[in-house]
């Protein structure tokens, strides 16, 4: 008869054999399910939303990580009923990760027969409704793992279209997977490489004559047409009205269609675009970061030597509201907030009083190197502080962490050594003979 001890052993070895959110190893460190919490929220739970029950599962786990085992519980359950719904049945192979994920809570919570019994229910369920190619899995798991990884790092989301793919060839008419995996690859595509650009451009076309009401789509394929020498601002400004009249959601377009209007037709029209979705929904937060995200663009990337203070006074005001709707995940908001209040006429001091703040946090170190840079650059172009610009470039090389935020950094300071114009170029040069690779 098996012992305790080797019933649990058993119990692990056969949950670690699961396909679920618990075993795909997602990165889940404190700050980024904080932030995925936040961008699922976001998302919304409109009826008719093919993902809703991926949605919930996701959720659900995010609030496992964080601790909130009750709400976890809550939405994992929602997931399948969601599942149901939209389904229009009530089992099926898409609930095997939902029941793996459920079978990880009760082991957690200690409750091993019940985890025990969803374990029974994703074997019944894998012996009903087998894989229909042996050396695979399922392609609904495939389909929620790769809708999954594309909420993470681009690696992940490169993995989540190789994912896609594989669903897609064994169930070819879920138009939602093959819209899903387009995207995937817009993200990841390398827009250096003309063939690649190519063929992305056709596999959109051809998605998007799949997926007709699909804003979001719409919006990432005028972006890519845009990008290729296209003119497309009548067709922004039609889509930007199909997308107004969209539920609000960060799936609705908005976002990319906004991106849209600030680099190929005025970051002015994009300003507006934003204020009107903001009027017709003035209590979505999602929108107040939209319209907070076109003002930091006015503000910061198109450098106006005398910015209008009405338009930096509601820049201030928004990204405040922002701040105060998003407070675990606000900080690249904050460092929008100080920059703007550093073209402010009246309270550039407190652009000082925030960076101070971050700078004193006790925060992880690819945290700080983005902090760090963030205020190199304002000493640079807002202080006029040279020398204290290179010095928290320094800081950022210095943290033994590789990041896009350390590589500029130290190309930064190379350029300013090979210019040889400025008096710390000897230090700088000595600085960097000296620099660890993390």
């Amino acid at each position: 008869m098996m012992s305790a001890a080797q019933s649990h052993t058993t119990l692990e070895s056969q949950l670690e054999a699961l396909q679920c959110h618990f075993t795909w190893d997602l990165e889940s460190s404190e700050p980024i399910p904080l932030h995925l919490r936040d961008h699922l929220e976001d998302i919304g739970t409109e009826e008719g939303n093919s993902w809703l029950g991926h949605i919930y599962n996701l959720r659900g786990f995010v609030q496992y990580k964080l601790g909130f085992t009750e709400d976890a519980q809550s939405f994992f359950n929602k997931a399948a009923e969601a599942f149901s719904k939209i389904r229009n049945a009530d089992e099926g192979p898409w609930l095997v990760v939902n029941y793996g994920n459920l079978a990880w809570l009760h082991h957690h919570l200690g409750d091993q027969a019940e985890s025990q019994a969803y374990l029974s229910k994703v074997n019944a369920l894998m012996s009903k409704y087998p894989s229909p190619s042996q050396d695979e899995l399922h392609q609904e798991i495939y389909a929620e793992k790769g809708w999954t990884l594309m909420k993470f790092s681009r690696e992940q989301k490169k993995e989540a279209a190789d994912y896609f793919q594989r669903a897609i060839r064994m169930q070819p008419d879920m138009v939602e997977w093959n819209t899903s995996y387009v995207l995937g690859l817009a993200y990841t595509c390398d827009k250096r490489d003309t063939g690649q650009v190519a063929d992305l451009l056709e596999k959109m076309r051809v998605a998007k004559e799949q997926d007709p009401e699909n804003m979001f789509l719409a919006a990432h394929y005028l972006t890519l047409r845009a990008d290729c020498g296209e003119e497309i601002k009548d067709e922004a400004r039609e889509l930007a009205r199909k997308v107004l009249r969209n539920p609000v959601s960060s799936y609705s377009g908005i976002i990319p269609l906004l991106n849209v209007f600030r680099d190929y037709v005025s970051i002015d029209e994009a300003i507006e675009l934003a204020e009107e979705a903001l009027e017709t929904h003035p209590d979505k937060r999602y929108l107040k970061r939209c319209a907070a995200h076109c003002y930091k663009f006015k503000l910061i990337f198109f450098r106006d030597s005398r910015p209008d203070q009405r338009l930096i006074d509601r820049a201030i005001s928004l990204h405040k509201e922002v701040i105060g709707l998003y407070p675990v995940s606000s900080l690249a908001k904050k460092i929008d907030l100080a920059n703007i209040y550093a073209k402010s006429n009246y309270s550039q001091d407190k652009a000082e009083q925030i960076y101070q703040e971050l700078l004193q946090s006790d925060l992880e170190p690819a945290v700080k190197q983005r902090i760090y840079q963030s205020y190199a650059k304002y000493l640079y172009f807002s202080r006029h502080d040279s020398e204290g610009s290179l010095r928290y470039h320094m800081k950022v090389a210095k943290i033994p962490q590789q990041s896009i935020h350390r590589e500029t950094s130290i190309t930064t300071l190379k350029k300013f050594r090979d210019r040889g114009r400025s008096h710390m170029c000897r230090e700088i040069e000595e600085f960097l003979a000296n620099l660890q690779e993390p």
